[in-house]
């Protein structure tokens, strides 16, 4: 059966049919070398023992049908480097071109054909593939490479060892990730990819050195860092360009109508309006992007138990694997019986600190009704900055409470662990950033407050951000690294010490640890554009300005600041989608409410508040059907996408249809041989 006739479930099919004979070529195929590209740091602890080491590398460097990865894993220094320059424990694992290129079939990685379609990756079709050659070694990028090593190495399972040898208390049993145990029992400190210095240089050069308004490297950026990265700087790109409208129509109400609230009657539809359109048109532009990448065909595969899952160990009913059991009613009980009551707390606790807040803008009040200088004008904003500094560290000291809550919580898929964080950490920043402002509006309608509470929680959030995301963490690497570089100079050896340095700089480096505070960061600047953008239109021109530096100093944290994260591939923004939408939602009966509450309205109705009220409510009900119409019309997908897709599944039921029939005519085929031997019998 021809490659261009098989689609990707059939080749599915396929796979799983013939999945003793590529384990059987895996075994046969020659895929160590000498000297390997270097991709992946492996540091273990100063007093790991020897047999510990052995056993490691051993099960690295072994047969996939033995059980191992069948990499190449080397330490960093020789004996003869040991002994002039420092040991650290560091290990490097790479691999051959064909192993790298099975263990692109075995992660489904989705690659462009000669045809111009997108197809799942197989090694026995390879020459199919646009711009793949024998040799060529640019087919896969270096991090789709560092992918592959990373499940391979997340991979490697105990077999018939009951602990780790060496550690009689580091307990194995069939199954379990044996690098994630060794992660947990302190053995191995990390495992990180390595920078490629020359490529990051390029990047970096059409990424941020240079200060111009244009577009980023957003295809550049997924090849180095893989698709979630560059996901997230697509949708930062795309997200501050879709913010200049608002802006520039936002700066002539600010300057010409600030008090005509009537007038913002226009302003809060065009938001409502704008807010729906960008993350329909955003869903369809991420879906051209993850199209062309190949996520958006790469197939799910049953999810593994994350590594904090732990539980009495048995059989899987599923897949009927052995592996540890929890029940679910216990999860139910410590999420509803303590995780929620905490969160509750913490919510009063954040509703205490705002009362406090409020009390400081009344004594602020008084001084400068008695006093009217200078001083006590400029001490009036001094309670919201105060206000807005305490919210960032509440938001950041309860971050480290969610993680360590929805950790004990036992989760065994991390989908399901990321969502319930999510969730908890969503809640209380939205309450902690913007309960002060509901107040403010709803309680005591002071509108002049409401925008001078509005514009400092937002100045100040944004400065606080950028310098404790990247400037500061920047300032700390670089005296680091300064150090390092001394320490090598004054080195007396004639090894060429390149390799080690890069090595010995990235391990000290601080680990990326994903996308969320970033997303989180976006998340609240879009509330405080679209919530109250009636009364302060000029939000979304601050805003602006902080992205366009935000683009740069997040480029600078991800080249020069964390070490370089795993490539992981993604199809979408995942949950923040659905986040940005439900505030859109919010801001439609917030910005409604606000200018049902604007005395221009209220003189229309100066003796039935009820009718104001029913008018309001209607008006915010035809708003939100005309945001799910515009929702509903706006398809998630382009049209050619769609026909893309299509057709793939129908090449898929095809393939899968000849595949039957193929096994129903080998085994009528053999029906009439069997029955002679009987007649013969």
């Amino acid at each position: 059966m021809g490659f261009h006739h098989v689609g990707q479930a059939g080749h599915q099919l396929l796979t799983s049919a013939d999945l003793s004979k590529m384990k059987v070529t895996l075994s046969a195929l020659n895929t160590s070398e000498s000297s390997f590209t270097p991709l992946v740091v492996i540091e273990l602890a100063q007093d790991v023992k020897e047999e510990t080491k052995e056993w490691l590398k051993n099960r690295i460097i072994a047969k996939k049908k033995d059980g191992g990865a069948q990499l190449l894993f080397r330490p960093l220094l020789n004996k003869y480097e040991q002994e002039t320059l420092e040991n650290q424990n560091l290990y490097l694992v790479g691999a051959s071109k064909i192993r790298m290129l099975l263990g692109a079939e075995a992660v489904g990685l989705v690659k462009e054909c000669n045809d111009n379609t997108m197809r799942a990756f197989t090694y026995r079709t390879r020459q199919n593939f646009k711009g793949f050659d024998d040799n060529n070694d640019d087919f896969l990028t270096m991090a789709e490479c560092q992918f592959i090593i990373k499940h391979e190495l997340e991979n490697l399972r105990a077999k018939d060892e009951k602990m780790i040898p060496g550690y009689p208390q580091a307990k194995l049993y069939p199954g379990k990730s044996l690098l994630r145990r060794l992660l947990t029992s302190g053995i191995v400190i990390q495992v990180f990819p390595l920078h490629d210095n020359e490529a990051l240089k390029k990047l970096e050069d059409s990424w941020y050195t240079r200060f111009a308004l244009k577009y980023q490297p957003i295809d550049g950026i997924r090849g180095y860092f893989g698709e979630t990265i560059a996901l997230y700087f697509g949708f930062l790109e795309y997200f501050t360009f879709a913010l200049i409208p608002m802006a520039v129509i936002g700066l002539p109400y600010y300057l010409f109508v600030w008090e005509d609230y009537d007038k913002y009657v226009i302003f809060a539809s065009f938001n409502l309006i704008w807010s729906t359109v960008i993350l329909e048109v955003w869903k369809r532009g991420c879906a051209d992007m993850t199209y062309r990448w190949g996520t958006l065909l790469m197939k799910r595969k049953f999810e593994e138990p994350r590594p904090g899952f732990h539980g009495v160990l048995g059989i899987n009913p599923i897949t009927g694997k052995e592996e540890p059991l929890y029940p679910s009613y216990k999860r139910q009980l410590r999420i509803y019986l303590v995780s929620l009551p905490f969160v509750c707390l913490c919510l009063y606790f954040s509703l205490y600190v705002m009362m406090i807040y409020f009390d400081l803008e009344v004594w602020a009040l008084g001084l400068h009704e008695n006093s009217g200088s200078e001083w006590t004008s400029v001490l009036l904003y001094v309670p919201s900055i105060i206000y807005a500094i305490v919210i960032e560290i509440m938001n950041r000291l309860y971050r480290y409470a969610a993680e360590f809550l929805t950790s004990w919580e036992n989760h065994r898929l991390e989908s399901a662990y990321q969502n319930h964080l999510i969730l908890k950490v969503l809640v209380f920043n939205f309450l902690n950033c913007f309960a002060s402002l509901f107040y403010i509006a709803f309680v005591l309608k002071d509108m002049k407050l409401l925008r001078q509470s509005l514009a400092t929680l937002l100045i100040t959030s944004q400065i606080l951000n950028q310098i404790v995301e990247s400037l500061l963490p920047y300032w700390l690497q670089r005296k680091h690294g300064v150090r390092v570089k001394r320490k090598m100079q004054a080195l007396k050896t004639d090894i060429d010490a390149t390799l080690y340095e890069q090595v010995i700089l990235e391990k000290e480096m601080g680990t990326y640890l994903g996308t969320f505070d970033d997303y989180l960061e976006l998340f609240l600047q879009f509330g405080y554009v679209s919530l109250f953008s009636c009364v302060y239109p000029l939000a979304a021109a601050f805003a602006v300005l902080n992205n366009f530096t935000e683009v740069n100093s997040d480029a600078l944290k991800m080249c020069r600041v964390f070490k370089r994260p795993f490539s992981e591939p993604s199809a979408s923004i995942g949950v923040w989608q659905l986040a940005f939408e439900t505030m859109s939602v919010i801001s439609v009966v917030t910005n409604c409410a606000l200018i049902g509450m604007s005395p221009q309205v209220n003189a229309i109705f100066p003796e039935s508040k009820a009718d104001l009220i029913l008018i309001v409510v209607a008006v915010e009900h035809a708003l939100l059907a005309l945001k799910f119409i515009l929702a509903f019309a706006i398809p998630d997908k382009p049209r050619h996408i769609q026909v893309k897709l299509a057709r793939l599944e129908f090449e898929s039921l095809e393939a899968l249809k000849q595949q039957q029939m193929k096994l129903v005519t080998e085994n009528l085929k053999e029906e009439p041989k069997e029955s002679g031997k009987e007649k013969a019998t």
